[in-house]
């Protein structure tokens, strides 16, 4: 299990990081090349559609991180977690659990879905 935890901790890493050559090397170690990510907002292909992805979600909340809130729930290519975005010392913005598909070489991530529980009100 600890192997699937440092694998979100790297997920949970490429969101909030902030150089873009550490971003994409942190995405070639923590997806294969032609992952997948949708949530209700976003939807993106492949490595460089992921990174594209993170950067315009960091420009839309500057200063906020994303964090895991719980543990990590896996059974064989299949994992979950819940997590938040909030500003540097304030509640969360958002809140969310993922659902993962691992898969490729070195257990990369194949596919992501989110599902948000907590959303800002419009």
């Amino acid at each position: 299990m600890t192997s699937r935890t440092d694998l979100v901790d790297r997920y949970i890493a490429m969101w909030n990081e902030t150089d873009a050559q550490r971003r994409r090397e942190l995405i070639a170690r923590t997806w294969t090349e032609a992952a997948t990510y949708v949530d209700p907002m976003l939807k993106s292909e492949g490595r460089d559609g992921i990174d594209a992805m993170v950067a315009a979600v960091q420009a839309k909340y500057p200063g906020h991180t994303f964090r895991r809130t719980g543990d990590v729930d896996a059974h064989n290519d299949r994992i979950r977690f819940a997590w938040e975005l909030a500003p540097a010392g304030g509640p969360a913005l958002v809140r969310g659990v993922d659902f993962g598909v691992i898969g490729g070489p070195g257990e990369r991530l194949a596919a992501v879905t989110g599902f948000f529980d907590a959303v800002p009100a419009a």
